[in-house]
């Protein structure tokens, strides 16, 4: 802009304007997002698990108390599945059974009882004041609260009742129940746009509202792709027209296609595949793409587990599988997160095959004894916590384009840099969670801001060592003991305090 508005260009353009081939576009709109609907991290539990002694079923009170440790983590964002009573009506048991037993507390999903529905706190949780004061404990403390969003009802909603014509029914009379092959949620009603869009939208908006009103600004969307693209252009557009600081995150895994549109509608973030690209191609083919033409318009969160997800590779993999999963969620993209029980390197699937957890949060109350797990080493809490803040210091990290891969000779390690300004950070990553694994990494100077001849040091932010790192550099990376180097570049003139360029 500074060049075509010199006083030399505007003074010759003066004399010789542009008559040919000139035309007006229309007025293009810009929107400017707050940061946090690109750079934050995220951690998800259940409330109703952090109960009190003589008391199982936690409430917001009670769950307050992991508050500071969340925070102390270095999270931004703290997430609450679903908050709202729960359905009795073909209510799941524990591990998922069809028939529920005498005191299984069903699943956050299955929104709606006779106790009310989607702008309700379940009874056993606390109450809507109570829902405030979390909130605000959570502000005071750095955090802010995502509440799940999920536009779909028990079979015993108020809305069941009072609006049949959201719901779609057979030709038997009864309303057909939610299905994603091989899973079927007879617990759950799927909504019905052909009726009453206009409706439906009007709804969705006053509900959304009614959280917003008790300090909600994050909404996480629990399968969007199964609702009209439309209908979310149409919510998350009059939302964000009055309300330009409210982020939705698109719960969807499905087709790329998909995925790509609701994000192109309005979405600010996005889950992703990550969780099932674990090889140095899947993953380097993956994030080129997410990093390059779709960051566009989607903005990754990448969650290293869901309370429906645990991949083989954390199964077998053991405790050095989640810390490589947590360095490369963390550095890969701005943003990332994970479900309670990550930290514990929790990885019992229901069955051998299956990525449900044994015992599922879903269905059950799931208390965890965290003092215990620190004392006896089984928490990696101490390296989460180490990558939330070279993440808040590194503003390399807190971008999504500047993402370069680098060579290695060793398919087990993937290396890669992130450039931002001044500062630029080099992560090295054994992606065997078995066995120790050597390269020698080729880095590509130029992207890293220097001379192909150069040689600077780097100071390893999980171990406080400083290396000297040129063109070509040796590693030898170990599970359990080193798995990976997170590397701040320092200038050239900084003194050089230990390590050596074949460590």
């Amino acid at each position: 802009l500074a060049a075509v508005s010199a006083p030399g260009v505007v003074e010759v353009l003066a004399r010789f304007p542009l008559r040919v081939g000139v035309s007006w576009s229309g007025v293009l709109p810009l929107v400017v997002e707050r940061e946090r609907a690109l750079f934050g991290s995220w951690y998800e539990f259940f409330p109703r698990s952090e109960g009190t002694v003589g008391c199982p079923h936690g409430s917001l009170r009670s769950a307050a108390r992991r508050l500071p440790v969340i925070a102390g983590m270095g999270f931004d964002v703290v997430y609450l599945p679903p908050v709202h009573p729960i359905g009795s009506t073909f209510r799941k048991g524990r591990e998922g059974v069809l028939s529920a037993g005498v005191g299984d507390v069903g699943v956050p999903w299955a929104v709606g009882s006779s106790e009310g529905g989607h702008d309700a706190v379940h009874p056993e949780l606390g109450t809507v004041e109570d829902f405030g004061w979390f909130v605000g404990r959570a502000r005071s403390l750095g955090l802010e609260v995502a509440l799940d969003f999920a536009l779909q009802c028990s079979p015993d909603h108020p809305w069941v009742e009072k609006h049949p014509e959201w719901f779609r029914r057979r030709a038997d009379g009864s309303v057909a129940f939610a299905e994603n092959p091989p899973k079927k949620y007879q617990d759950i009603y799927p909504v019905f746009f052909d009726v009453d869009f206009e409706g439906l939208v009007a709804e969705s908006l006053r509900v959304l509202r009614f959280w917003m009103g008790l300090g909600v600004r994050i909404f996480r969307v629990d399968n969007p792709h199964t609702k009209p693209v439309v209908f979310w252009e149409r919510v998350i557009g009059e939302i964000n027209r009055v309300d330009p600081d409210v982020v939705f995150l698109a719960e969807a895994f499905t087709r790329p296609a998909v995925m790509r549109a609701l994000a192109a509608v309005g979405f600010q973030q996005s889950y992703t595949y990550f969780t099932w690209r674990n090889t140095k191609r899947e993953l380097t083919e993956y994030l080129g793409e997410l990093t390059g033409e779709t960051a566009a318009y989607m903005r990754p969160n990448l969650f290293v587990n869901t309370p429906d997800i645990l991949h083989a590779y954390l199964q077998h993999g053991g405790r050095p599988a989640f810390e490589v999963r947590a360095v490369l969620a963390a550095t890969l993209s701005p943003s990332w997160g994970m479900y309670s029980g990550f930290e514990l390197c929790e990885n019992e699937p229901l069955h051998e095959g299956s990525e449900e957890y044994l015992h599922s949060e879903k269905y059950q109350l799931r208390p965890r004894d965290w003092e215990a797990a620190e004392r006896e080493g089984r928490s990696i809490t101490g390296l989460v916590t180490r990558l939330n803040e070279v993440r808040r210091a590194s503003p390399a990290l807190r971008r999504l384009r500047n993402l370069h891969f680098h060579d290695a000779e060793n398919d087990q390690v993937i290396a890669y840099s992130k450039r931002s300004g001044s500062n630029t950070v080099v992560v090295v990553v054994n992606l065997d969670p078995c066995h120790t694994q050597e390269a020698t990494v080729s880095l590509d100077m130029p992207r890293l801001g220097l001379e192909w001849h150069e040689s600077v040091p780097v100071r390893d932010e999980l171990t406080g060592v400083t290396y000297h790192w040129g063109r070509a550099n040796y590693v030898r990376l170990s599970p359990g003991v080193a798995p990976a180097h997170v590397l701040t570049v320092l200038r050239p003139s900084a003194p050089r305090t230990g390590g050596s360029p074949t460590r």
